[in-house]
């Protein structure tokens, strides 16, 4: 006679928000992917610092975090009537390219079955 074994586990998940903030989590837990957001805020900072000055180059200094931030914030911008127009589609861009580098970075850094030592 065969008795079925039942094991009782905690529910800790608690949906698909759980999930995703799991894999994102992982995701920005990766040195690739907390460099690129520390890039990013730099690029940012000098375009507002040279956007503030009176410099000949100023008007393109936004371009670059934009072009950084490709192309998650080119789809989002819009004519920047204020400068919340212009900065979140960059924190956004930022925020998806660095979850797609931590992921791609734990997929290649990911033990491999059977390229262990062989027995």
């Amino acid at each position: 006679m065969t008795t079925a074994h039942r094991e009782t586990t905690a529910m800790t998940d608690t949906g698909p928000s759980h999930r995703a903030a799991t894999t994102l989590r992982h995701a920005l837990s990766n040195v690739f992917a907390r460099v690129y957001l520390v890039a990013i805020v730099l690029l940012s900072g000098w375009a507002v610092v040279v956007s503030v000055g009176d410099n000949p180059d100023a008007s393109f200094a936004g371009v670059v975090p934009v072009i950084a931030t490709l192309p998650v914030s080119l789809l989002l911008i819009v004519l920047p009537d204020h400068w919340s127009m212009i900065l979140l589609p960059i924190a956004l861009g930022a925020l998806v390219n660095a979850t797609v580098i931590g992921w791609c970075a734990h997929a290649l850094t990911r033990p491999r079955p059977g390229s262990g030592p062989s027995s």
